[in-house]
């Protein structure tokens, strides 16, 4: 692991760098693909599914049942949209408006 990477206390920023160079839905895909497990993917697709259930309305224990997921699972996306940044409502607002 280079220096850079392995001092490096910008993640998130170096991360977003990366993700700005895509060019296409299909790129991004192919990314997702290459970068991530089976199980990592589901994982991510769960937690944006328990943020958009909990942005309409839905009880946590609803989120749970539906998803069959441990309700510290919908906990997590819940506090993350009280005490996170906003980019979770943001996008979701943002998805909402091209549907």
């Amino acid at each position: 692991m280079s220096k850079g990477v392995k001092d490096s206390k910008n993640y998130a920023g170096k991360l977003a760098e990366l993700l700005t160079a895509i060019e296409s839905p299909k790129e991004l895909e192919e990314l997702i693909t290459d970068w991530f497990t089976p199980a990592e993917r589901k994982d991510l697709y769960e937690r944006w599914c328990i943020v958009d259930m909990l942005l309409r309305g839905n009880s946590q224990r609803d989120i749970r049942d539906q998803l069959q997921v441990s309700i510290s699972k919908v906990t997590r996306g819940s506090r993350e949209l009280q005490f996170g940044t906003g980019a979770f409502r943001r996008l979701w607002e943002k998805l909402g408006k091209k549907q």
